[in-house]
């Protein structure tokens, strides 16, 4: 399922809820996939001319430590997914382990697609944030002038509210039905009709509480104060230019390229084909490869993408002032527009106490974890096809940007 807030503070919990359609077989665990080769000064020329510049899709790593933990994980079963880890313009660490289909007996690669879940957020937000910075509607603006007819508790409720989790509109998995509406695509239209269906769980901007279905409503409004469908938007706006040509929605369920999602089950690990993104179209339907993120966070987080002002505003913690200080001894996060920040490192032993801007992601047999550490200039991206490696995606994202920043590299999870 997706992300849902363990508590106030620390990263979301992520729960296990109904998942589509299981495929059980005996899956033999592979080792290191092969990477791919890299690009011809042919191939590089016929890309887009006003694309960044990107780093070779070569195999890195300059990370001992990670590279050797990532080893053993993998070789024992432990591990199967892509980590990436860069420093400025540096890659120190790209590598891939397991495969893409076991059934198929296909490797991952250094260019394999993955879907996102709930990374997709900080997508969905930059987009609102472009928009204003384009003059075509503000993050103040009420949500009522964007949707109509509109419910009229939904009066007091401005976009910020949608963008931080303090709408109050209850999440997708919070109604009655989810398992049928799991499992049963939607359009744009059909999932704001459903969000008007129910009353709201507090007054909005009282309280924060993780919400989907307030992502979705962005989307509507995307399309609406941009002309174009959220998916043509997005591609326009940010893919193609940024030259993420591996990058996309998957909001009609094509195949996209996108290798097979896992979970781990009594009888097996168990592919996961049912995805139905359509369902979070703006809170997860992205899917994207190691080096087309890598692109997307120096864009964003180096000032490509939004201006200051706008920036700031997405980095800001917009949780109410009463929001608990504290949860299970680690701090309270800051509440973003589709994206957090924290010290992470508190949660791991050895600990390291650096400000880490991020998201996780889960759905349909995918688990990840994209990191930021904005001081040092640190982006850590750890992709895995499998949906229960929750607490393996989190400790290694830790170990990666620890060991980039030249911390004692972390063994272990706080508990």
């Amino acid at each position: 399922m997706f992300d849902v807030p363990r508590t106030a503070g620390g990263h979301p919990r992520l729960v296990l809820g109904v998942l589509g359609a299981l495929i059980l077989g005996g899956a033999v665990w592979g080792g290191i996939a092969t990477a791919v080769a890299p690009k011809t000064d042919v191939e590089l020329a016929t890309e887009r001319a006003d694309a960044p510049p990107r780093p070779p899709v070569v195999v890195v790593q300059d990370l001992p430590q990670l590279a050797a933990r990532l080893d053993r994980e993998a070789a024992s079963g432990r591990f199967m997914g892509a980590v990436l880890v860069a420093k400025g313009d540096k890659v120190l660490f790209r590598q891939v382990y397991g495969k893409a289909n076991y059934e198929q007996n296909q490797p991952l690669a250094l260019g394999s697609r993955f879907r996102l879940a709930s990374i997709s957020k900080q997508f969905t937000a930059t987009a609102i944030l472009k928009l204003q910075d384009e003059g075509k509607l503000n993050v103040s603006d009420p949500v009522c002038k964007w949707i109509q007819p509109c419910p009229q508790a939904w009066a007091p409720m401005r976009i910020s509210h949608l963008l931080s989790h303090t709408s109050g509109i209850p999440d997708l998995m919070a109604r009655p039905g989810w398992g049928m509406r799991r499992t049963t695509p939607a359009t744009l239209d059909e999932l704001t009709e459903d969000s008007k269906r129910f009353g709201l769980q507090f007054e909005p901007g009282a309280k924060v509480r993780y919400d989907n279905a307030g992502f979705n409503l962005a989307a509507a409004i995307v399309e609406k104060a941009s002309g174009k469908p959220f998916q043509t938007y997005m591609r326009e706006t940010f893919f193609k230019p940024l030259g993420m040509k591996d990058s996309g929605l998957d909001l009609d369920g094509g195949d996209h390229g996108v290798i097979m999602g896992y979970a781990n089950f009594p009888g097996g690990l168990a592919a996961q084909p049912n995805a139905n993104t359509s369902i979070v179209a703006g809170a997860g339907a992205v899917y994207s490869t190691l080096d087309d993120l890598l692109v997307w966070q120096r864009a964003l987080h180096r000032g490509g993408l939004l201006t200051p002002a706008s920036y700031q505003q997405m980095l800001a913690d917009h949780a109410p002032a009463d929001t608990k200080p504290n949860e299970r001894s680690h701090p309270r996060r800051d509440w973003g527009f589709g994206i957090f920040a924290n010290r992470l490192g508190d949660q791991v032993r050895p600990s390291f106490q650096d400000r880490q801007i991020y998201h996780t992601g889960s759905w349909g047999g995918f688990r990840n974890l994209m990191l930021y550490q904005p001081d040092a200039d640190v982006t850590v991206i750890v992709l895995s096809n499998n949906y229960h490696l929750r607490d393996q995606v989190f400790l290694i994202s830790q170990q990666a940007m620890a060991e980039a920043l030249g911390h004692e590299f972390p063994t272990t999870l706080a508990r």
